[in-house]
């Protein structure tokens, strides 16, 4: 496997985990029969980690996609896996802003990521005018 799709299976686990480790730091209060119950996701910060949580869900297809179609059209594979390891790390931080409450911040770490993953995904387009 090559580093970029250890990227992909890094992001999924990132949005898993996201809201897995506020239902277990909250496990007393949080109702496994019910896990979509609104109650639980009042809490401002695990409203913000549900929130990170669908964002990541909501970012991992054109990721995936990205990685495995550049990666298909043979781009260049060092650097899309210095971009996937970047988007990764984007997302991290991203999870993080989104936490901790920094909006700004976190549309930035978005918009970056965005740009990234359009990156990766013209990668194959552009490989004739990239240096060698």
């Amino acid at each position: 496997m090559t580093i970029a799709e250890w990227c992909v299976f890094g992001t999924l686990m990132l949005y898993l985990m996201t809201i897995a480790s506020v239902k277990w730091i909250s496990f007393r209060q949080f109702d496994n029969s019910r896990p979509r119950d609104p109650g639980f996701y009042e809490d401002p910060i695990r409203a913000r980690a549900l929130g990170a949580h669908q964002n990541g869900i909501e970012a991992f297809p054109f990721f995936a996609v990205a990685v495995l179609l550049a990666e298909f059209r043979l781009g260049p594979q060092h650097l899309i896996d210095e971009l996937a390891v970047l988007f990764l790390i984007v997302r991290i931080a991203y999870v993080f802003t989104y936490i901790g409450n920094r909006p700004t911040l976190r549309s930035i770490l978005w918009s970056l990521g965005f740009a990234i993953n359009i990156a990766i995904f013209f990668l194959p387009a552009i490989k004739a005018y990239l240096p060698a």
